[in-house]
């Protein structure tokens, strides 16, 4: 009698938070400040890898009525501080919610406005 192997379990994936900046256009409703041009929003996102967090991010955002053109990934905190970024306790108690919650905290939004 041969014994058939049972499949390894794949231990599932760890939630990892990773630092964004996204860059939005206009679009009615975004609430961006009368005049401006878009905005970059740094955001912090849960997700298996870095690719599931901009999906989420990129989601909330249009669920959110922003229009999302271009996200940069910065990598994990773990990452950021092998880069060599000086990280302050308030981002990482934000990158603590986010993990915690599951979510996508959006911790700051920069206006762009033209310089005509």
């Amino acid at each position: 009698m041969s014994k058939e192997r049972a499949p390894k379990k794949k231990a599932p994936k760890r939630q990892q938070v990773f630092t964004l900046l996204v860059e939005v256009g206009r679009k009615d409703g975004d609430g961006l400040p009368k005049g401006s041009t878009g905005a970059a929003l740094m955001c912090y996102a849960s997700g298996v890898d870095e690719a599931e967090a901009v999906r989420e991010t990129v989601a909330i955002l249009k669920q959110a009525d922003m229009a999302p053109l271009d996200v940069t990934g910065y990598g994990t905190l773990a990452e950021r501080r092998e880069q060599g970024h000086d990280i302050p306790d308030e981002e990482i108690a934000l990158m603590d919610r986010a993990l915690q919650e599951n979510a996508v905290i959006v911790a700051q939004v920069s206006p762009f406005f033209d310089e005509a």
